[in-house]
């Protein structure tokens, strides 16, 4: 059986070669010796800084386990052995020493490197993340199915500190130590939420507890006590009073692991030693390691929320060609916020609720104004949805703040829990639609799908900030669940009135009546259809509610165009348009219908702009489709853009 490592201090070769410009694999990885491995860190860390700073992304993350990813790229035969990042945004160090350092200027752009491991693009991106807390269950399936076949390889998932709040995590544990498979669990610590006891003392006892010696004597003193219960449970007892007193780790080792750490996860030949160990170890494995989100970055290490992701350093402009700064639009996220508080200000019932997404959805100020009716419950969306249903039960008026593509995993709380109760819960949904760089894990492209078919729901889609605003208020005074969804970034930037009142619910607005063509705009593309209205003179509505929709102004449509065209940022299949086709059916009335929306098929990662125009919901993309539809109907635009 190989020797677990040793780490040595050897005499550097070749100190002015970049050793990263070597590393194409962790099969060259694994040929440094001890203090290249110490090079290799700093000049890993310094082109993780310059790379992101030309591209943008996931930052702070990626700092703080440069000397993680380098221990384990060395002591495991990866991708052999599984390697499973969980949620990914720690991933740019993996990318860039399995092979992909070249392509790290096209990270997040269209056609170039995924935001998140993806399986399609490197045999070492063992699994697809984007969401949080799936490594556990993942890798486990991976252990599994190694011993099924019989095969030696190791499966290891790193899961961070934010990422063990969710429950998804801890059934992983409670069924992986049930199945006695080779798992290492590593927890990255890198918020010191789970303790504080990291140094020397903790470090040694680590090495101990990792230790092949340690290990053996601990099964061999099982065996011999097998066949006296009482002795075996009282050395079960002691050995985990020891423990208890030197590591936070007795609830891991009550779920049935052999809990290791904390250790520092800066200490690269403190990592190298204490995975060697651990690799030699059977059985479900926990190691702790502590590291510092931004590691090596000052401005990081001191604002690790704001740069947890940064955008392209761009150069400073020349003086002499510096312009007074524009104005920056407000976003929908912020609108919301300020709703949030103005709202709570108005009615003390009010209560903010979100599943680890403050910052990204501006509740930071809310949480500041009204701290007793704030509640971050970490990435728990199913909690989150059951703990305001429980809420709004005993009368207050909980609001939940969440992304569509994490709303996604609570599901079945939103229909058991709130819906078929008929529960007074608004949901705040942002990043509705094409989210961009982040790719198809964080796209909002099924809420209105998945919202749709639920009885009770009222859904709303806003077209700017104003009808944000609007609708939000809607939704909150209306007496049962609702949904107000809303993208990323900013909007035209439209007056946003003070007033907190409702609207009418299931109303549309007509933005412009004209002949032959009616455009049913679900949401902010309705900016985009805009020109086409106005150039060909189409209808134009500005529907506003998916459900309940506009009966009457849509039979009215029916009733005096010959082509109805419903738009929406959403998955065509089972979305707002299907909602359309559905009331002219069940009217009997028959109208040619163009839906338009996201096709069937996960849109990849780039900028908003370059998705919309793949998927042909740009100004031209939405002109040509109409203009394809009228043409196989036998009404072709002239010249002038009017029709024939």
């Amino acid at each position: 059986m190989q020797k677990p490592y040793v780490f040595q201090e050897i005499p550097t070769r070749r100190p002015n070669t970049p050793l990263l410009d070597r590393i194409d694999s962790p099969a060259q990885l694994r040929l440094l010796n001890d203090s290249e491995l110490l090079r290799l860190a700093h000049e890993l860390r310094a082109f993780l800084l310059f790379s992101v700073g030309q591209t943008g992304g996931h930052f702070g993350a990626g700092l703080g386990v440069v000397e993680l990813t380098i221990a384990l790229h060395f002591i495991f035969n990866t991708p052999e052995d599984r390697l499973v990042w969980d949620v990914g945004h720690q991933a740019y160090p993996h990318k860039i020493l399995t092979g992909r350092r070249e392509q790290m200027s096209t990270i997040r752009q269209k056609d170039g490197l995924a935001a998140f491991p993806n399986r399609d693009e490197s045999p070492y991106d063992t699994f697809g993340v984007g969401h949080s807390s799936t490594s556990i269950s993942a890798a486990l399936g991976m252990a599994i199915a190694a011993r099924m076949q019989e095969k030696p390889r190791k499966s290891i998932a790193v899961i961070g500190d934010g990422a063990m709040t969710a429950g998804m995590a801890f059934e992983a544990l409670n069924h992986a130590a049930d199945t006695g498979t080779d798992l290492l669990v590593i927890l990255n610590d890198n918020d010191m939420s789970i303790s504080h006891n990291v140094g020397g003392l903790s470090n040694y006892f680590a090495k101990i507890l990792a230790s092949k010696t340690y290990n053996s004597v601990r099964d061999s003193g099982k065996r011999v006590l097998q066949s006296t219960p009482g002795l075996m449970e009282l050395a079960r007892k002691t050995e985990e009073h020891f423990k208890g007193m030197v590591a936070p780790g007795t609830l891991f080792e009550e779920l049935g692991f052999n809990y290791i750490g904390p250790i520092d996860g800066h200490d690269l030949p403190l990592l190298v030693e204490t995975l060697g160990n651990i690799k030699e170890l059977s059985g479900p494995q926990f190691l702790h390691v502590v590291t510092q989100k931004g590691k090596g970055f000052a401005p990081a290490e001191s604002d690790p929320i704001g740069y947890h992701a940064i955008n392209k350093i761009e150069p400073k402009p020349k003086v002499q060609d510096t312009q007074p700064p524009a104005a920056k639009k407000l976003k929908y996220s912020n609108v919301f916020g300020q709703w949030l508080c103005d709202m709570a200000a108005a009615d003390d019932r009010l209560v903010g609720i979100t599943p680890a997404m403050c910052e990204g959805s501006d509740l930071l100020a809310f949480s500041n104004q009204y701290p007793e009716r704030y509640y971050d419950v970490a990435i728990a969306e199913q909690h989150a949805v059951t703990l305001a249903a429980g809420l709004a039960c005993d009368e207050a008026k909980p609001v939940v703040a969440i992304y569509s593509t994490f709303l996604q995993r609570a599901y079945d709380q939103l229909i058991h829990d709130v819906a078929i109760q008929n529960l007074d819960v608004l949901f705040a949904i942002d990043r509705a639609g094409l989210v961009g760089e982040d790719g198809p894990t964080h796209a909002g492209s099924f809420d209105l799908t998945f919202l749709r078919c639920i009885p009770n729901m009222v859904i709303m889609a806003p077209s700017d900030e104003n009808e944000t605003r609007k609708l939000l208020s809607t939704g909150y005074h209306h007496q049962g669940p609702s949904a107000v969804r809303y993208p990323r970034g900013s909007g035209p930037g439209s007056e946003i009135e003070d007033s907190l009142e409702a609207v009418e619910i299931g109303k549309a607005r007509w933005i412009r009546q004209g002949k032959k063509v009616a455009i049913l705009a679900f949401g902010t593309l309705l900016e985009t259809v805009k020109p086409i209205a106005e150039t060909n003179n189409y209808t134009l509505l500005d529907m506003r509610f998916v459900k309940p929709l506009d009966a009457e102004a849509i039979l009215n449509c029916a009733g005096q165009h010959d082509l109805l065209v419903t738009l929406e940022e959403n998955s065509i299949h089972g979305g707002a348009g299907s909602g359309v086709v559905e009331l002219l059916t069940q009217s009997a009335v028959s109208i040619p219908t163009l839906l338009l929306g996201l096709p069937d098929q996960f849109i990849e990662h780039g900028k908003p702009a370059e998705l919309h125009a793949e998927v042909g919901l740009d100004t031209a993309g939405i002109a040509e489709s109409i203009a394809q539809r009228l043409e196989l109907l036998g009404m072709t635009p002239d010249k002038t853009g009017t029709l024939d």
